[in-house]
Parts: structure tokens; sequence; C-alpha cells
């Protein structure tokens, strides 16, 4: 029997890798992967990240010892001929369909997304019109979490996220909204991730701690049938349309940490490895937790110092929430009532009184919103954005020193959030456009979450240069008043051992004393711009200015 290829018809075929979601894998085991041998017209009817519900026919095949000779091994590799392919999954939103709307046009036969009965429309149509849904639906989020009202919100409106747009002139603004999460331990931020990664769509949750660079972005490997390099996809790749969930932030490694910066700004991912040179989809929300340095958040220290991230990074998130664990006898009191009576017959509604959707509705009604609506700002949201983000900008201004230094309150990205949040608030009540109330909102959380986060210790005013540049106004203004009296020193002396330098900027200061570490800064940085010569070791150095550059 030959095979006569021109007389043959061709039928497409597709190997899929399909593993175990985690919920269902026994205790102590690992996930367990099947190959599943999909044709014709069900072939890229999934992608990577989905969850589906496969029937077909078990099978086996042989395996060769050597690709040289025909002996096969006794032990045979299975495989599943699949028939159908079902993805459902009632407990977490669909797919955000403004975000790949241009596969979903490639492959319009694909069922992508959950199906809404008329009867769930009608009801998700009752509660929108309802004055408290925005409160409604926060209490609704994660219901076991006691209080962190602004928080819930926050992360609300990330489900719900703004709108991907594409501009004629060939950019493209995200719609995806960045969240972190950073405090005390025991404030449930673990918790928090948790649930979201339960409801989300396409959600991957990772630590921080055990991912690399290769696992969030992509792998090469080795294809098993064709044996050419192939690029596997990472948790970033995976959660294309949905929300990617890492926990333990600040204990991820530089390199790791580094391939966030593109991912959360252009929402792509560039690889070049093995001879594969190609771009990687990435658009999705990020929510990320981070404990402080030391365990507990010092209240004295900025931001910076109290997480261990590069600023960078760090402003490229829309909502940084601090969650502290204060004492407080009060919230104390009730919180732990609140941890009690769920324990109390194992019933949520004895946990709180208040009106609460199930997590079923919850899903649906965010599926609803991100399929439907798409908000337009009008004129007046536009003015007041406009209007909000100037007086913000306006809180940094200093009447000290004639007004030349001016603190930086809020930056283009702090608009661009505006925008987001502001966009997410109107499809929350499922309006086709953005109103004044909307902005209000926004500019509200904004303020909230920037007045925990980006105020200096020194002064308590906000200071975004905190995060742009993990420098405060107030700092920077106070080392470069200490250059100054460096220099003032030694154009009168010349050249001065180090106690000596001390005692004539305390002089010069009306007794007021230098910090030795303060000191020993400045003059590196001066040795380092030239204008100083440093000479001698440990307490026997003497500084002279070099009066070639000065």
């Amino acid at each position: 029997m030959q095979l006569i290829h021109n007389r043959s018809t061709f039928a497409n075929k597709q190997i899929v890798k399909l593993q175990e979601t985690p919920d269902i894998v026994p205790d102590g085991q690992t996930p367990h992967s099947v190959s599943l041998c999909i044709y014709d017209e069900l072939v890229d009817s999934c992608r990577a990240g989905d969850r589906v519900e496969v029937c077909g026919i078990f099978k086996s095949s042989p395996v060769k010892v050597s690709p040289r000779l025909r002996v096969v091994k006794s032990l045979f590799k299975t495989y599943l001929d699949v028939v159908h392919i079902k993805k459902v999954d009632k407990h977490r939103i669909g797919v955000d369909v403004s975000t790949i709307e241009n596969e979903l046009r490639e492959q319009e036969e694909v069922d992508e997304i959950r199906k809404l009965s008329e009867d769930e429309v009608e009801k998700i149509l009752s509660v929108a019109r309802r004055h408290d849904v925005y409160q409604l639906l926060a209490r609704s989020l994660a219901p076991s979490i006691f209080e962190m009202d602004d928080v819930k919100k926050g992360l609300l409106l990330q489900l719900f996220g703004g709108a991907n747009k594409d501009f004629k002139k060939g950019s493209r603004t995200r719609g995806d909204i960045n969240i972190l999460l950073c405090g005390d331990p025991s404030t449930s931020k673990s918790q928090i991730l948790q649930y979201v990664h339960k409801i989300a769509p396409r959600g991957i949750y990772t630590s921080g701690k055990g991912s690399s660079a290769v696992g969030l972005t992509a792998y090469v490997t080795r294809d098993i049938e064709t044996k050419q390099l192939v690029l596997e996809s990472g948790a970033l790749v995976l959660s294309d349309g949905g929300v990617c969930c890492i926990d333990e932030f600040d204990k991820m490694s530089d390199q790791t940490r580094s391939v966030l910066h593109e991912v959360m700004e252009q929402q792509t991912i560039s690889i070049a490895k093995a001879g594969i040179i190609t771009t990687l989809n990435a658009r999705t929300s990020i929510l990320a937790s981070a404990n402080p340095i030391q365990s507990r958040y010092n209240p004295n220290l900025p931001v910076t110092k109290n997480i261990d991230l590069p600023p960078p990074l760090l402003s490229r998130f829309d909502l940084v929430f601090l969650i502290l664990d204060k004492v407080d006898k009060k919230l104390d009191e009730q919180l732990a009532k609140h941890i009690a009576s769920m324990y109390l017959e194992d019933r949520m509604s004895s946990a709180a009184t208040e009106e609460i959707l199930p997590v079923e509705f919850l899903t649906g009604y965010i599926q609803y919103a991100k399929e439907n609506i798409h908000p337009k700002l009008t004129e007046d949201a536009r003015d007041e954005l406009v209007s909000s983000y100037v007086q913000m900008r306006r809180a940094g201004e200093d009447s000290r020193g004639g007004g030349s230094e001016k603190r930086i309150t809020a930056t283009t990205r702090q608009l661009e959030s505006l925008i987001r949040l502001s966009e997410a608030h109107a499809k929350l009540h499922l309006r086709g456009s953005v109103l004044l109330e909307d902005v209000v909102e926004a500019v509200r959380l904004m303020k909230s979450a920037i007045k925990d986060y980006a105020t200096d210790p020194l002064t308590g005013r906000i200071d975004m240069d905190l995060i742009q540049t993990g420098v405060s106004v107030e700092e920077r203004r106070r080392k470069e008043e200490l250059d100054k009296d460096i220099i003032k020193v030694l154009e009168t002396a010349g050249e001065i051992d180090w106690p000596g330098l001390a005692d004539e900027i305390e002089k010069l200061r009306e007794g007021m004393r230098v910090d030795n570490h303060d000191l020993g800064e400045s003059v590196r940085r001066l040795e380092g711009d030239g204008k100083v010569i440093v000479f001698g070791q440990s307490n026997h150095r003497r500084v002279a200015i070099n009066r070639h550059v000065v």
C-alpha cells in the first residue's frame, strides 16, 4: 500500500496540551496533563489560558525506541481524540471582547464568552437602576473581608476596566487598570488576590518569589512532533484579556521585575530568543501585593523606602493602596465580631446584615457591562477632568523660596488613570457616556490613594517625586543646601579635615548638627562632579576644593 499525496484530501489538525485546574488537584499531587488531538472545525476553538471541558475518545499510540528502528517500546503514549469542547465557567467573568475583538473577528464560530439569559439580563438592568448599585457591588466583592471600602471599589473598577482605544494615527491606549496593595501582615492582601483570581477572566495567580522572567513572559522549548524550537506562553501572556495576580511582589528579582515595565504601559512583550524574534500581546490588568521591607510599615519613611520596588515600576500603577494594621478598640471589636460570626453555623448572612449579591450574578453583571457598554467622554466630563488635574498640579506650589521650587503632585499618568477610572465607573452604571459624577468619584478615589502613599513624612505634603524618582523635593533641597555649605566652607578654608568640615558647617548653620551619612554622600557627590578632592583614609581624610572647576 502506498500513499499518493496528490490524490489525498488534507485535514486541519492541532495538538493541545490540557492541564488540570489547581482547585481539583488531589492533596500532595501536581496537576496532570493530557495531549488532545483536535481536527477540522474544532481547530483554534480554544486559546492558551481558557478553562474547558472536553469530550473525546481515549486512544494510545506506539513510541519508537529510535527514529531509525522499527522496534517500539512496550509503554504506549496516550492522547484524546476530541469530538466536543465546552468553555463555560459561571463563577468567572468572560474575557473582555474589546481586548480580543480582532481574534474574535477571525474566529466567528468560537464561543468565547459566557451567554446570559434574558432573565439574567433583565435582573442586571434592574439592579443597575438602583441608586446604591456602586456600594452594593463593592459590598458583594469579597464579602468575608471586613471594611476596606475604597480598596474594594478600586478592585471593582479594575474588573470593569476602562475602554481600549485605537486611534486613527495608529496609536493605542490601554483601558486596563493596575493596582498595588501594600501594607502590614495579616491585612487580607492575599485573600483579596485569591478572590479576584477566582472570578477574573483568564486569571493567572503567581508568587513573586517563585516566578522568573521567562515564567512570566515566554520560554523556548522543543516541539514534540516537529522537534523545532517554539515559544511557550508565560503567566502574563496567558492572562491576555484578564487579570494577572502577583503575590509577594516585593520579593521578585530585579531581572523578573524588569519585564513588567513594558507590559504595564505598552501591554506587549518583546521576545528575541534562539532565533525567534516576535512581540506577544499581554493586554492584562495587574493586581499585585507587597509587604514592607521591615515587615511593618514605617509611617516615618516614604513609601519608596518602605517597599523594595524601583520608582519607575511603582509609578506605573494606577492606584496604590496602603493597608495598615492600626490599633483601634472599636474597629478591633467589630473585626473580631465579623470574623467570629462567619463561623457561626457557616452562614454568610450572619457575617453581614446588608444585602450581598451572589458570585454568579456579580460575574454576570460585570460580563454584561464589559460586553455591551463602551462609554465615551462627554464635554462636561472632559472639562471636569482638566480642572481636577490642574487643581491637583496646583497643590504643589510652594510659597517658600520665592516659588522657584514646586512639588509635583500629579503627572500625566494620573490624568490617564483618572480617565480609565471614570470610564470604569460609567461602565459599572451601564452608561454609554462618562458623566460628571463618574469623574468626581474617580478623582475622590485617586486622591484617597495618593494621600496615603505619596505623602512626604518630612513635610506632610503630597509629593509625586517620591514615586517618580524616589527622592522628595524637600530631601533634594536639603541635599543641594548641604552641597552649597560644603563649597562655601572650602572656598574659605581651601583644605580641611573631616571633623573640622562637620564643625564648620554646624557653625554656618547656627548650631544645627549635620548627619555624618548625609555629609559623606554630599562629599562623594561633589567629588564625582570634580568640584572637591578627597585624600587620606578613615578619620584622617581631608577635603580640598578643586579651584580649576569651582
